[in-house]
């Protein structure tokens, strides 16, 4: 039965049977077909409870979104504190990096203070060797000179001698120096 009032109200609603000047109430009224059809149509989806199943899904679908917020506020969360624990440690790296650069400047000061004082010393030892070494050759060259000097003398001497003496004055002092000799060693 419910199928042939469900047929009669979709035939009845076709435009044919509409008319403009036809009371409200009347079949040929597409309004009131319209308004019937729609009364069938709630009607039907109520006795199969399709507004509970509806509502059920809408529920699913409510809960599964504030899971989803729950999970992603959650995951914002830990986001933001692991953010803020790399901010903690790229402080605690940059800082450490600063203490590493000063560090590190202080060590090249006082590397560059000890290479002066190392290269000063260093100047100062060959100063000194150099200047030993100077007057070493100066008392070689002077000493050369006075051995050069006394065996000219003595070439000179010698000659001027030779040319002086005579045999009997070359005798006298022979004989002269034995005489002397023989004084000292008494």
């Amino acid at each position: 039965m419910r199928y042939l009032i469900t047929a009669l109200a979709a035939l009845s609603a076709t435009p044919a049977f509409a008319a403009g000047d036809k009371p409200f109430f009347s079949l040929a009224n597409t309004d009131f077909v319209v308004w019937i059809a729609f009364l069938i149509f709630v009607g039907i989806l109520v006795y199969y409870k399709v507004p509970g199943l509806v509502g059920g899904m809408l529920d699913k679908r409510a809960e599964g979104i504030k899971a989803e917020l729950d999970e992603a506020k959650a995951l914002r969360e830990e986001a933001q504190s692991l953010l803020a624990t790399y901010e903690r440690k790229q402080k605690e790296v940059q800082e450490q990096a600063d203490r590493i650069v000063a560090s590190a400047k202080d060590e090249a000061t006082e590397a560059a203070a000890a290479a002066k004082d190392d290269i000063a010393r260093s100047i100062t030892r060959r100063l000194a060797a150099a200047e030993e070494q100077i007057a070493s050759a100066q008392a070689a060259a002077v000493k050369d000179v006075r051995d050069q000097a006394i065996s000219v003398a003595v070439a000179a001497a010698k000659d001027v001698m030779a040319d002086q003496m005579d045999a009997a004055a070359t005798g006298a002092m022979i004989d002269d120096a034995i005489a002397t000799v023989g004084e000292k060693l008494h």
